[in-house]
C-alpha cells in the first residue's frame, strides 16, 4: 500500500515525532524531503509515514531497527543540523516519543474481529 512502510515482525522501534509549523516555514518542506532521502540510508531504518494538516499539525512515525540505529540517527550531522533549524525556524511546539513495537497487523483483508 502506497503511503505505509514495510515494517518487518516485531520488535522493532519506532520514533513518533508531533509538531506544530509556527509561521515561517521557508525551506522547510525541502528540509522534509532531504531528511526522508538521508534517513533511508542510514543503518537500521526501515521506513516511514508522514502527515500535516492545513492547520500545521504533523505527525512523522520513523520505524528504527533498534535503540542504537535511533541514537546514531539523533547525532547525524545533517540531522542535528535541521533539528536545531526546526526548533529555532519552523516549530511552535513538538513531541519526540520512542516506542517499542511489540505486535503488529494490518487489514481489512483477512483480518477477523472475532
Amino acid at each position: 500500500m502506497d503511503g505505509f512502510s514495510k515494517t518487518p515482525e516485531p520488535p522493532y522501534y519506532a520514533v513518533i515525532f508531533t509538531s506544530i509549523l509556527g509561521e515561517h516555514r521557508d525551506g522547510y518542506d525541502a528540509m522534509g524531503a532531504a531528511m526522508v532521502e538521508l534517513a533511508a540510508h542510514q543503518p537500521g531504518f526501515l521506513g516511514i509515514e508522514t502527515t500535516r494538516g492545513a492547520d500545521g499539525l504533523g505527525i512523522t512515525v520513523s520505524y528504527w531497527k533498534d535503540e542504537d540505529s535511533i541514537l546514531a540517527w539523533k547525532q547525524q550531522t545533517q540531522h542535528a543540523l535541521a533539528q536545531k533549524n526546526g526548533i529555532e525556524r519552523w516549530y511552535s511546539h513538538y513531541e519526540l516519543r520512542v516506542a517499542k513495537v511489540e505486535r503488529a497487523y494490518s487489514g481489512p483483508a483477512g483480518r477477523s474481529l472475532d
